[in-house]
């Protein structure tokens, strides 16, 4: 299955803590019914490193992290294996041009080679993705 959108980790961690279920990232979960998602190499370290935290702050304790990631892999979630050292460049100038961290960077290059929308929740990328004409993912 082709990937339809990006999703970046704002969404895919919503999912996983109740206070910050909402709307949006929920149409998101549903469409993965129908439709793919990529992510870049970094999302499933993005992922760990949220359930460690929340994990050594007692919001989840490890049996959550492991049905939280037994959910995930049942999901039609494509990462991207390119590499990212040929695109540092790249992603440094997106960066800066739009005041993104190197990971939020790393979302929005993805979606502008895919040429597919993003899903996020994260209003810098949101603002980055309309000022280089990568549409917001309609759930």
């Amino acid at each position: 299955m082709n990937p339809s959108f990006v999703v970046d980790n704002s969404i895919v961690m919503s999912w996983c803590f109740q206070d910050e279920a909402n709307d949006y990232a929920d149409a998101v979960l549903n469409s993965l019914t129908d439709a793919a998602a990529i992510v870049p190499s970094i999302w499933s370290l993005e992922v760990l490193n949220v359930l460690l935290v929340a994990e050594r702050r007692q919001r989840l304790q490890q049996t959550d992290s492991a049905r939280f990631l037994a959910l995930l892999s049942q999901l039609p979630i494509i990462v991207d294996q390119s590499r990212l050292e040929g695109r540092m460049g790249e992603l440094l100038a997106l960066g800066r041009a739009n005041q993104l961290s190197s990971y939020d960077a790393s979302y929005l290059a993805l979606a502008m080679r895919q040429g597919v929308p993003i899903a996020t929740l994260d209003e810098k990328l949101m603002a980055a993705a309309s000022n280089v004409a990568v549409p917001l993912f309609a759930a």
